[in-house]
C-alpha cells in the first residue's frame, strides 16, 4: 500500500508559507531581468493561473503564468502582457527542466495562446508514483513529505483582476514552488 492521506489529516496540518521573493510581471519592461535569472536555472516549478468560468460555454485564456527558484517565483501577467517570445523562449527550453502538476490542462490552455510545444516538463501526479505516493493532487503530496497543507482559498478568485492582491500572489507563488520542492525533495537535488 503507497503513501496516502486523508482530508482530514490535512485539515490538522500548519499552512505552509513561501518566504521567498515574489516579482509580478505585468509590463513588458520587467521581462528583460525575469528572463535573465530563469534561463539560467537548471529547473523551474510551474503552474497557471486561470480566471475561473461559472455559467456554461463561458471560457478565459489563461491569465497568470508562474515560474519558480527555491527563492523567488515570478508571476507572469498574461492577462496583461500577452505570451511574449521571451516568456515562451523558457517554456520550450530544453536544457531547463520544468515541473508542474497535472500538465495537460495547462497546456491546452498556453496551446491557445502559442502553437510551440513547451519542452522538458515533468508532471509530478505521473512522477510521484515511483515513490510509492498514491495520491496526486498537489496539497496531498506535499502533506505527506512536508507535514504542512498548502491553502487552496485563492483557487477560485479572479486571476484577471487589475491588482493582484497579496494573498493570490502568495497562492501562486506557492503552487509553483511546491512543485519545484516536492521534486527537489524526491530527487535529493538541491535542498
Amino acid at each position: 500500500m503507497g503513501l496516502t492521506i486523508t482530508k482530514e489529516q490535512i485539515a490538522e496540518l500548519p499552512i505552509e508559507k513561501f518566504e521567498g521573493k515574489i516579482v509580478v510581471v505585468d509590463h513588458k519592461e520587467k521581462l528583460a531581468d525575469a528572463m535573465n535569472y530563469l534561463s539560467v536555472q537548471p529547473a523551474l516549478g510551474f503552474d497557471t493561473e486561470t480566471k475561473p468560468a461559472f455559467k456554461r460555454g463561458q471560457f478565459h485564456n489563461v491569465a497568470l503564468l508562474q515560474l519558480a527558484t527555491e527563492d523567488t517565483c515570478y508571476l507572469f501577467r498574461l492577462n496583461k502582457i500577452g505570451y511574449p517570445d521571451e516568456l515562451e523562449s523558457i517554456m520550450v527550453n530544453q536544457a531547463i527542466r520544468k515541473i508542474g502538476l497535472s500538465l495537460r490542462d495547462d497546456f491546452a490552455a498556453i496551446h491557445k495562446r502559442s502553437v510551440r510545444q513547451p519542452e522538458n516538463f515533468i508532471d509530478l501526479q505521473v512522477f510521484v508514483d515511483k515513490f510509492g505516493i498514491e495520491d496526486n493532487s498537489l496539497q496531498k503530496i506535499y502533506a505527506i513529505l512536508f507535514g504542512k497543507k498548502i491553502s487552496k482559498s485563492q483557487r477560485l478568485s479572479n486571476w484577471e483582476t487589475h491588482e493582484l492582491t497579496p494573498a493570490q500572489q502568495s497562492y501562486a507563488a506557492i503552487d509553483a514552488w511546491a512543485c519545484l520542492r516536492i521534486y527537489n525533495h524526491l530527487t535529493n537535488t538541491k535542498r
